[in-house]
């Protein structure tokens, strides 16, 4: 049976809000599981008076949903409104309580309406919000937070709870057959590519009593976000300091767990600068990120493996002027603080089963050893030390080497080593691989000096312009698809080429 969640408000001050959260509690497809809500409007006629009427259904209700803003709204005889009533009566009758504050504290309120804020403060937690989105979130946490306590979901556990409306043809046999080619080769994973879906995920704890579960669709799913709508991760680049518009560059990556990964990497790489090392030595290259491919790499798959899928939040990824912003709705486990974040620790998977194909891969360390690695080297490149908060979301903060550093004696001859080299920073993408180009390379080759993983990726943003404007070549044009094929510069590459290392000389 439903629990009723009375939403109780100054009716005219906030319309527009509590029609459109009656319509959002009744089409989630998770909250219309558990509740219906309550909206005076909707009643009909009755002879009862309305404020006989608000004190019943608030007795039926199992929770309270408060809004309150500027208004303090229509009093009675003795100066009460009826959302204090309501309120009121909540707390008589021992009913779960959310209550939702609009604005701050600058916003100019009904003078009952403050003492109404600092009563409700003093028996109950309340949130704040701006925006219609911003309060939906919030009553989201509040949901998802009421149905652990009352014991009727555990996030702890969402990667192995059922997903009952998917099946086996929901899963890519492709991207089930690249994960045991990389786990055999990564971890000797015991299971090949021949073997029968349902052995391999069964094993992974992905498959119960035959059904597929949560992280099964994460992991392999050919569309996750059938599912899981809000299972991706934007991505934002911004030329200063700030968020600002217009943003110069936004994606939203979607599909599994590992191609979001692999999508948001190759953004964020795509963005920053970097160096072919000195040549005067060698003519091998050496390519090197301004940032470490490592520490990027790490952030972002922390925050795709640990997350809380239940949220109705996403990843967000932001490139700025002097610093990459990683945050995923989550938060640590309760066995961990941040200061305990710089030297190896246990690891306390939010989502076990999903960690544990990720680690398979070698994507992820199981012992805590990931974040300590973000730390080495940042210090090593002589980069300011990560950031990490814990506020409603978890943002890890990476600093790029235009932010302000504290170079003590330890950091400053890893700082000018690294230095040493000219980092550049090419808009254009297709400049880049000009720039990594040397003699002639595979496609695995290119792609590995670039730092890149997700093909797609690299063919559409790299290769194919490069390849179309005259700037590389195939060494056996003949047979594109040969397993010996090979990219080498053409004549009008390598004008551009020398163009660029005159330009950054």
């Amino acid at each position: 049976m439903k629990e009723i969640i009375f939403i109780s408000s100054v009716q005219k001050e906030f319309a527009n809000e509590r029609q459109a959260l009656a319509a959002y509690i009744r089409e989630d497809e998770l909250l219309k599981l558990f509740f219906e809500p309550f909206l005076f409007e909707e009643v009909a006629a009755t002879w009862d008076s309305p404020g006989k009427v608000y004190l019943h259904e608030v007795q039926k209700a199992e929770i309270y949903l408060g809004i309150l803003g500027a208004d303090y709204g229509f009093e009675d005889k003795e100066g009460i409104s009826p959302t204090e009533r309501e309120f009121d009566a909540a707390q008589e009758n021992h009913k779960s309580c959310w209550v939702f504050i609009q604005g701050n504290q600058t916003l100019k309120r009904h003078p009952k309406q403050l003492k109404f804020i600092d009563k409700v403060g003093d028996k109950v937690s309340r949130k704040r919000f701006e925006s219609l989105d911003d309060l939906k979130t919030e009553i989201y946490r509040a949901a998802i937070l009421y149905l652990k306590q009352s014991g009727k979901i555990d996030a702890d556990e969402f990667d192995s709870n059922i997903l009952s409306k998917a099946s086996l043809h929901d899963i890519s046999e492709e991207g089930l057959m690249t994960f045991v080619r990389e786990a055999r080769a990564k971890r000797n994973f015991p299971f090949k590519e021949t073997d029968p879906k349902e052995k391999i995920l069964t094993h992974l704890h992905l498959l119960k009593q035959g059904q597929l579960t949560n992280s099964a669709m994460l992991a392999f799913g050919k569309k996750t976000q059938l599912y899981f709508p809000t299972a991706t991760v934007k991505c934002a680049h911004f030329h200063g300091l700030n968020v600002s518009k217009p943003i110069p560059d936004y994606k939203e990556f979607g599909g599994t767990v590992f191609q979001m990964a692999d999508d948001a990497i190759d953004f964020v790489l795509s963005k920053i600068s970097l160096s072919t090392g000195d040549r005067s030595k060698t003519n091998l290259v050496d390519t090197t990120y301004e940032v470490p491919r490592a520490v990027i790499a790490e952030g972002i798959i922390n925050a795709i493996a640990h997350r809380d899928y239940y949220s109705k939040g996403s990843i967000q990824v932001s490139v700025f002027k002097d610093r990459i912003e990683i945050s995923n709705p989550g938060s640590l486990p309760k066995e961990l603080n941040i200061s305990q974040l710089k030297d190896p620790h246990s690891s306390y998977p939010f989502n076990p089963a999903l960690a544990n194909c990720m680690f398979l891969t070698g994507a992820i360390e199981r012992f805590g050893t990931g974040i300590p690695e973000m730390f080495t080297l940042s210090a090593e490149r002589g980069l300011r030390m990560p950031d990490f908060e814990d506020n409603k979301t978890f943002t890890v903060t990476i600093w790029r080497p235009s932010a302000s550093t504290a170079h003590d004696t330890d950091h400053d001859t890893a700082h000018d080593t690294a230095h040493d080299s000219l980092f550049i920073n090419l808009e254009y993408l297709p400049h880049r691989l000009l720039w990594i180009l040397e003699g002639e390379l595979s496609r695995s080759e290119m792609m590995e000096r670039l730092g890149l993983t997700h093909r797609t990726n690299f063919n559409e943003n790299y290769l194919d312009p490069a390849t179309e404007s005259n700037w590389i070549e195939m060494t056996i044009p003949d047979k594109p698809k040969s397993k010996k094929q090979r990219y080498r510069l053409t004549k009008a590459g390598l004008k551009i080429k020398e163009k660029i290392a005159d330009d950054n000389k």
